[in-house]
């Protein structure tokens, strides 16, 4: 009788995207924006490192592994250890958050290790697929420069693509909700928020894109803009459907990840390999982190502490992602270890790193860290967002009629909402100087806010403790 298996398809296509966007959704807006910089460098750069770091340090081992006689000289190929080298690159630092909201810490920290975790496992799993790519189309065991140039230009492709699919879906959520009577029915306004999204990543996924990306910066843009079109009881229900699916996805990940580290018949031990891996995956960490902060600090105006840096090699830790990845090909030997060395990986650091990280906070005194609120300086993206996009997909902003040439004024009067034009004085004002924008940043933010608890979680302090201006 033929034994039943769970397809690891279900897994990525099911389980993980509500993951993926409930972190998107979920980041402080104005805090992100302020650190956005340093969040993508540590994203996508820093992955890129980790990737190339892991990867040529596993495939010294695994020459050393052929040198001793424990595998052949083809067995394992630095494109393979390369994917390996992504696949546990994405971060997933789920347990050490789940202890930052319990205390009262640094919100940039919390802002760095977030934001660094939500764009990291989208841009680990574009290069997964990227290197799968570089292997198919000839790029196995020697380097060829058209299959190298050809899967860059794939990766920047789908990278690019799904980015403005997301965004996409969000602008058709925007303006259903805002020039509509939804509000009426916080039911319709939710259901409407959640299959829009979900839509997202179907339809990236069927153009051949990356539904995680897609739906990874539709979860960034609904709660930048969609959000504030919502009635009040449409942003609770939103929340709270958002977090019961993201819970549901993650219970069932790390019990299936159980499942599999216990039943899987082909499992592959190979202690030279493991060792390698896991000297790599915290020499990465490292070797990514305290270069990057300095070359950040270099032109930001608040530095990352040294203590702060300190923690987030700590808090590299691997989880939901990075098994996922592992698991969908388990056909040949190399990739039955990759799945096993990942399986140990996750359960050392969620475990045994995830439980050390109280005692690292106290150690490192993070908790006494306040560095107030984020930079509001109105840059380039600062004005291109105020001045186009929040009018054109909110209710509030300037109207669109000040912002465009006389030309579009048609397109201008029938985007603009009307409460635009009652605050249109006051937002004049505030498009001025630096500090009044931030007022009318704040404007924004206050629009169909929740209740004052809710409020606070979301937007004060993170449920880190007491806000930054109570410290």
């Amino acid at each position: 009788m033929a034994s039943e298996t769970f397809d690891p398809e279900v897994l990525f296509n099911l389980f993980l995207p509500p993951i993926i966007f409930h972190g998107a959704y979920t980041l402080n807006q104005r805090r992100f924006i302020g650190s956005l910089g340093s969040v993508v460098t540590f994203a996508l750069l820093g992955t890129l490192i980790t990737c190339g770091i892991i990867g040529a340090c596993v495939y010294g081992f695994t020459r050393l592994m052929v040198l001793l006689g424990h595998a052949a000289d083809r067995d394992f190929s630095l494109t393979d250890c390369l994917l390996f080298g992504a696949i546990v690159s994405a971060t997933d630092p789920v347990s050490v958050l789940g202890l930052l909201s319990e205390l009262r810490v640094d919100p940039d920290l919390y802002t760095l290790l977030f934001g660094e975790s939500v764009l990291n496992d989208a841009v680990a799993i574009v290069l997964t697929h990227t290197i799968t790519t570089y292997s198919a189309i000839g790029g196995g065991h020697t380097f060829h420069t058209s299959a190298f140039f050809l899967s860059a230009g794939y990766f920047l492709a789908v990278f690019a693509g799904s980015f403005l699919l997301g965004f996409i879906f969000t602008v058709i959520t925007a303006l259903l909700t805002k020039f509509t009577r939804l509000c009426e029915s916080p039911l319709l306004e939710t259901s409407l928020l959640f299959l829009l999204s979900w839509s997202s990543f179907l339809t990236a996924e069927a153009g051949g894109l990356s539904g995680i990306v897609a739906v990874l910066f539709c979860g960034l843009s609904q709660a930048r803009y969609t959000r504030h079109n919502l009635s009040s009881e449409a942003q609770t229900r939103t929340k709270q459907l958002f977090e019961f699916f993201n819970f549901l996805g993650e219970m069932f990940i790390f019990g299936y990840m159980g499942y599999v580290l216990l039943t899987f018949p082909h499992h592959v031990f190979k202690a030279l390999f493991i060792s390698g891996a896991f000297l790599a995956v915290f020499a990465s960490r490292a070797c990514t982190i305290y270069p990057l902060s300095f070359l950040l600090n270099l032109g930001r105006t608040t530095t990352i502490p040294r203590s702060i840096q300190h923690f987030m090699v700590f808090a590299g830790l691997r989880g939901a992602v990075a098994f996922a990845l592992a698991v969908r090909d388990t056909s040949t030997e190399v990739r039955r270890t990759i799945l096993t060395t990942t399986l140990l990986l996750v359960g050392f650091t969620v475990w045994l790193l995830g439980a050390a990280t109280g005692p690292v906070l106290r150690w490192l005194d993070i908790r006494l860290i306040v560095t107030g609120r984020a930079d509001t300086t109105p840059g380039l993206w600062h004005r291109l967002d105020y001045r186009y996009l929040t009018p054109a997909l909110t209710h509030s902003g300037p109207p669109l009629t000040d912002s465009l040439p006389l030309w579009c004024g048609r397109v201008a009067r029938l985007l603009s909402s009307p409460r635009a034009y009652e605050d249109q004085e006051s937002l004049r004002e505030a498009d001025g100087t630096s500090s009044e924008w931030g007022k009318a940043e704040d404007q924004q933010e206050s629009i169909n806010t929740e209740p004052e608890h809710q409020e606070d979680l979301l937007e004060g302090d993170l449920g880190l403790g007491t806000s930054p201006r109570e410290a």
